[in-house]
């Protein structure tokens, strides 16, 4: 099948720093590094280094060409990336010296994505197909609608969180995943744990303790991470999330797939980086981890 990505994509800017900065504080960073990057291309790239077939949902301006043409390099299908007339989206990325991060965002041509857009490029998708997208694009509803009554598996990245984006699209999920601090909003906004959301499956990762897995009606299930020396967090939990997801693209069960992207984040996650470092297939499933 395929994994259709309504995604944004981004230049990340990296500033290595000390530390990460106080309000009205002035430091000078020791490096300077660019990256392809935004949740929908680093989940993208991590699906398709996972052996999905991946059609990537977007829009560049025309100073990202580079982008979309990475994209394309790391095997993803980028037929449906519009060039439009405002800038590509970017972020500006510090990264202290314990790998912990801050992110300044500007969504640019990633709010420049039309509910058209989306219609034509799901025209070819088929029923059982995946569709997964996150809150740094425009035109979600619309996506989530289509894809449930065209017989899609809707998969939705909580991030950047906003617990009325996520109740704007509760109705027509199957999939959710979200962080832990995610989690806990989203219930104060509806009252509900996780495990009792009315999505079938729910995922709430816990950072360096793993992940937690809810299956409609079943008990959660834990999935410990790997005990490994963090250089960069970023892009790891888009990592996960891309592996999960070629998991349950390929047919495996959820716990073996979210054993193979718990693999593959800790990898991640000693790397300085976003979608260019993703590990691949083989790197995953090849790396002494604990």
């Amino acid at each position: 099948m395929a994994i259709w990505n309504l995604g944004s994509i981004n230049a990340d800017i990296v500033y290595a720093l000390p530390h990460l900065p106080a309000p009205g504080e002035t430091l000078a960073a020791s490096g300077l590094q660019r990256f392809l990057g935004g949740k929908g291309a680093n989940m993208s790239v991590a699906a398709a280094r996972a052996g999905a077939h991946v059609r990537h949902i977007g829009a560049v301006g025309a100073d990202g060409l580079w982008a979309r043409d990475r994209l394309t390099e790391y095997g993803v299908d980028t037929r449906h990336i519009a060039q439009v007339d405002q800038p590509t989206g970017h972020a500006i990325i510090a990264v202290d010296s314990q790998g912990e991060n801050l992110i300044i965002l500007y969504p640019g041509a990633n709010h420049a994505i039309g509910a058209d857009q989306v219609s034509a490029a799901l025209a070819g998708s088929d029923t059982g197909d995946l569709l997964v997208f996150q809150n740094e694009t425009t035109a979600q509803v619309e996506a989530a609608k289509l894809g449930r009554e065209r017989g899609l598996t809707v998969c939705y990245a909580a991030a950047p969180f906003s617990a009325a984006a996520v109740q704007a699209v509760l109705p027509y999920l199957d999939f959710l995943i979200l962080n832990e601090v995610e989690a806990a909003q989203l219930q104060q906004a509806t009252g509900l744990a996780p495990a009792d959301l009315p999505v079938e499956h729910v995922i709430v990762t816990l950072g360096s303790k793993g992940a937690r897995y809810h299956q409609r009606g079943q008990a959660a299930a834990e999935f410990p991470a790997h005990k490994v020396k963090a250089v960069d967090t970023t892009g790891a939990g888009d990592t996960f999330t891309g592996y999960v997801l070629a998991g349950m693209d390929r047919g495996m069960p959820m716990a073996q797939a979210i054993t193979q992207a718990n693999r593959a984040a800790a990898l991640m996650v000693m790397r300085p980086g976003t979608a260019d470092v993703i590990p691949d297939l083989k790197e995953v499933r090849e790396a002494a981890l604990d």
